[in-house]
């Protein structure tokens, strides 16, 4: 396994950031970690990069205990945080090879710093900007250099905290693929509030509140979720217990102004039994509209109080 999580946790002051967190990923795959904010993520994301230690549990990346030998550990990660730290007075390249140093890539890598540089610069995008200092860049510009920095050293394991912050539409594309090529040859997480990335993206999603994992699933196993969303718009008051009779039905939800969301486990349009079921009722529909439920949705009724 490239990262193995078990039973991990984590409290500040009387507040438990991480309770019991156990997950396995494997090369090849890139995770999408979700959560509202102060759901852990963040916390969890330091913990693998050995950047602070859990009140318990275990922590392995690459075979290596992260907590009994954190500095082997953080030779197989890239890291990218979510306020990206450099060095705004450097040029590109000198920062690169500020890093090239520090982690002393020679011992690591196929090739010369110099032609790892190069590599790295081509890869995230970063060519017709690399001969600036780094506070000329823009927002996006200099989020790729922490991207750069992040790989610079060839690691099995990348982690990456709100990556694509400060993008335009055009450079969210360019990282999108960078990510998903890097996935093919590395174990990816990444947290992000944008769905759609990460059903753009990710062959895995982890959605995590208040330090708990709630879903753990392929995104192909979300994405054959049968539920059926159809709102509808009624021209008089309608009780929940009316809805009962209506087969397969799996919740029921008042939005007011004899407005209600109707949740069906079924792939079939359910439109047509509802119009039945309105007719049998004596009851006009004014408006109706369906919809299967997304990776969206399925986060705010997870996530939400």
């Amino acid at each position: 396994m490239s990262i193995q999580v078990t039973s991990v946790c984590k409290t500040y002051n009387t507040q438990k950031a991480l309770n019991q967190v156990s997950f396995s990923a494997d090369k090849g795959q890139v995770i999408g970690f979700l959560g509202p904010n102060g759901a852990g993520k963040s916390t969890l994301m330091k913990i693998l990069t050995g950047f602070i230690k859990p009140d318990s549990g275990t922590v392995f990346v690459d075979e290596i205990n992260v907590l009994q030998n954190p500095t082997a550990a953080q030779k197989t990660i890239g890291y990218l945080p979510e306020h990206n730290p450099l060095y705004s007075d450097m040029y590109v390249r000198e920062y690169l090879q500020f890093q090239a140093s520090v982690y002393q890539i020679s011992e690591l890598i196929d090739v010369t710093v110099k032609e790892q540089i190069e590599k790295c610069i081509t890869k995230v995008g970063l060519t017709l900007e690399a001969d600036k200092k780094i506070n000329q860049l823009s927002k996006g510009y200099q989020q790729r250099v922490g991207l750069a920095a992040a790989i610079l050293h060839n690691p099995k394991v990348l982690i990456l905290d709100e990556p694509t912050t400060g993008l335009d539409p055009n450079q969210l594309l360019e990282i999108r693929t960078l990510i998903q090529t890097l996935g093919k040859e590395k174990t990816v997480l990444f947290s992000t509030h944008i769905m759609q990335e990460v059903e753009a993206v990710c062959d895995r999603v982890i959605i995590i509140k208040k330090g708990v994992v709630l879903i753990d699933k392929t995104l192909v196993e979300l994405q054959k979720n049968h539920q059926q969303i159809i709102k509808v718009i009624f021209n008089g008051k309608v009780n929940a217990s009316q809805f009962q009779q209506l087969e397969l039905l799996v919740s029921s939800k008042d939005l007011g102004n004899n407005t209600w969301e109707l949740t069906f486990e079924n792939e079939e349009d359910m439109r047509p039994k509802l119009f039945d079921f309105a007719q049998e009722k004596n009851i006009t529909i004014l408006e109706l509209s369906s919809e299967n439920k997304t990776l969206e949705s399925l986060f705010t009724e997870l996530t939400s109080h």
